[in-house]
C-alpha cells in the first residue's frame, strides 16, 4: 500500500505538483459552493453564528475576479469540449459567481481525470444550485459515455415551513475514467425480512438457507441465495448524522461514514488509493483507513488538517500511519505562513498544542484566540486553558492583557503563543501571576505560560494536569480496521 498522505494547500497546486498520472483508484469530492456561505466552516458558535475568521478563508474562492477570469482563460485556451462548454456557460450565465465556481472547478476536474487509473472512478457530490452545470462540465471532461449513475442520497430531517418542497436528498455524479474498464464490485443490499418466504420461488435448502434455482441459456443451473441480496439501486436511503451520533464532530457539512463506505466498497478493493481533494473533517480518509485502503487527503485550512489528525488518532491510534505535507516544520516556514495569512498561522499554532480556535467577538471572547478544555479531578467540572496567539511584535503588555482575560474568564491557565522569543520583563510578569494547583495531581502549574514557536517545534508543550486526556475536540469513535457497512454488502465477483 502507498503511504497515506495529508496535504495542506490549494488542491490544484497539490494535484499538479505531487500526484502522478494514473495513480489513483477512486476520487470522492464534495466541493463547497457559496450558497448561504455555510461551507467548510469547521465550528459554529452555540447560537448558530458562523466564525467570520473561518469564513474568510473561503469567501473569495468562488467570486468572479481576476483569479477566476485567469482560470477561465486557461481552460478556454486549451481548446476541446471543455473550452466549448466554458464558453457556453459564459454566454448563458454571464460573469458571475457561478461562472467563477465552474471556472475554478474545471481545471481541478481535469487534473482529477489525469490522476485516475483507467479502471478508476470519480464521485462528485453536488450542491443543488450547481449540479446541472457540473454534470455538463463532467460530460465535457470525462465524456458523456463514461457517465455511470446519478446517485440520489435520500435522507429525512425535521421539516421547516417554506414556499417550496422540503429538500431531502443530495446528488452524487458517478463517472468512470474509461467505462469499458471501470472497476465495479456490484454492491448488493438486503431483501426485506420476509422476501424469501413470501416469494414462492425461494425454498429452503438442506442447510436451511433460502434459495432459488437460476438457469441461463448455455449455462448449468445454479443457486441464488437470499443472503446474496438484491443489486443496489441509485437511490440510497442513508440517515443524516444525528446530534448524538458518536461519529458527529461538529462539522456542519460532515457526511455520514455509511455514505462513503457505500462508495468505497462499490468502486475499489483493499489496497486501492482513495483521493479526496476537499477532505474537510476527513470522513473519506477515516473510512478509507477502516476499509484498508490507502488515501490522499487535501485541504486548504489548518483547521481541517488539525481536525483530521485528531480524528485519525482517536479512531486508530498508532495504527494510523500517515504523513502531513505543507505544514510548517521550521521557524522560517512558520514566519512565511504568518506573513501570508495570520488566520492560518493562528490555526496551525493552536493545532500544535491541541487547542480549538475561537472567534474573537465583541464582549466575552475578546482577546481569546483559542481554548483547550480538560479534567483533572473525578468530578464532572470542566476546566479550561485560554490562548492568545501573536505573529508579530510582543511586549509585556500582551502578558498583562492575557492576565486580565484569564481573570475575567475564570480560566485555570492562560498561554501566549508567540513567534518571537519572550523578553525578560514578559517572563517576570508571567511568573508574578502565580500557579494553578491541582488537588487531584497535587501539582502546581503556572497560571500564565509563554510558548515560542521555536519551542513548540522542538516539542515543548503546555504545563497542565489532566485526568486522562483533554476534551477540547469531540473524540471520534474508536474503529476496527476492516469493518464493513451494515447498509451495503459486496458480492464476491472473483
Amino acid at each position: 500500500m502507498a503511504e497515506n498522505t495529508l496535504y495542506y494547500g490549494d488542491n490544484l497546486d497539490i494535484l499538479r505538483l505531487h500526484i502522478k498520472d494514473e495513480s489513483v483508484d477512486l476520487v470522492y469530492l464534495d466541493p463547497p459552493f457559496n450558497s448561504n456561505a455555510t461551507y467548510n466552516v469547521l465550528f459554529a458558535e452555540h447560537d448558530g453564528a458562523r466564525a467570520a475568521a473561518q469564513i474568510k478563508a473561503f469567501e473569495d474562492t468562488w467570486t468572479w475576479d481576476s483569479e477566476a477570469a485567469e482560470a477561465y482563460q486557461e481552460v478556454v485556451e486549451a481548446g476541446g469540449k471543455v473550452s466549448q462548454a466554458m464558453q457556453a456557460f459564459r454566454t448563458f450565465l454571464g460573469e458571475n459567481d457561478m461562472l467563477a465556481y465552474l471556472s475554478m472547478m474545471a481545471p481541478r476536474l481535469l487534473e482529477l481525470r489525469r490522476v485516475l487509473k483507467p479502471t478508476g472512478s470519480i464521485y462528485l457530490h453536488c450542491d443543488p444550485t450547481a449540479s446541472h452545470y457540473l454534470k455538463m462540465l463532467m460530460d465535457a471532461i470525462f465524456n458523456a459515455s463514461n457517465f455511470r449513475n446519478e446517485i440520489i442520497w435520500s435522507y429525512k430531517r425535521y421539516t421547516a415551513r417554506s414556499n417550496r418542497f422540503q429538500r431531502l436528498h443530495d446528488v452524487i455524479l458517478f463517472y468512470g475514467r474509461d467505462a469499458t474498464k471501470t472497476l465495479f464490485n456490484e454492491p448488493r443490499e438486503d431483501y426485506g425480512a420476509n422476501s424469501g418466504k413470501a416469494d414462492s420461488h425461494y425454498k429452503q435448502d438442506e442447510e436451511g438457507r433460502w434459495c432459488r434455482w437460476q438457469k441461463r441459456k448455455g449455462q448449468e443451473p445454479y443457486k441464488i441465495y437470499l443472503a446474496d441480496g438484491k443489486r443496489l439501486g441509485d437511490v440510497w436511503d442513508i440517515p443524516l448524522i444525528n446530534a448524538s451520533a458518536k461519529e458527529r464532530l461538529g462539522y456542519p457539512t460532515q457526511k455520514p461514514e455509511a455514505l462513503l463506505e457505500s462508495i468505497i466498497l462499490a468502486s475499489s478493493k483493499e489496497g486501492a488509493t482513495i483521493l479526496d481533494p476537499f477532505c474537510g473533517c476527513g470522513t473519506t480518509i477515516a473510512v478509507a483507513e477502516k476499509l484498508k485502503r490507502s488515501w490522499i487527503g487535501i485541504d486548504v485550512t489548518h483547521l481541517a488538517i488539525t481536525l483530521i489528525k485528531h480524528r485519525l488518532m482517536d479512531s486508530y491510534g498508532t495504527a494510523a500511519n500517515f504523513c502531513v505535507i505543507g505544514e510548517p516544520v521550521s521557524l522560517p516556514d512558520a514566519e512565511t505562513l504568518a506573513a501570508s495569512d495570520r488566520y492560518q498561522f493562528q490555526w496551525w499554532a493552536l493545532g500544535l498544542v491541541g487547542a480549538r480556535p475561537t472567534e474573537k467577538k465583541k464582549g466575552a471572547d475578546k482577546g481569546i484566540d483559542g481554548r483547550l478544555y480538560f479534567h483533572d479531578e473525578l468530578s464532572t467540572k470542566t476546566k479550561q486553558i485560554i490562548f492568545s496567539v501573536k505573529s508579530g511584535n510582543v511586549t509585556v503588555r500582551d502578558i498583562r492583557d492575557l492576565r486580565g482575560v484569564l481573570d475575567r474568564e475564570k480560566a485555570e491557565i492562560g498561554v501566549l503563543i508567540t513567534m518571537e522569543k519572550p523578553t525578560t520583563p514578559m517572563r517576570r510578569e508571567a511568573a508574578s501571576a502565580g500557579f494553578y494547583e491541582s488537588a487531584w495531581k497535587q501539582t502546581r502549574h503556572p497560571h500564565i505560560q509563554i510558548l515560542a514557536i521555536a519551542d513548540l517545534l522542538s516539542g515543548k508543550r503546555i504545563d497542565y494536569p489532566y485526568w486522562s486526556d483533554d476534551i477540547t475536540y469531540k473524540r471520534a469513535a474508536q474503529s476496527q480496521s476492516g469493518e464493513k457497512s451494515e447498509t451495503i454488502r459486496l458480492r464476491n465477483m472473483d
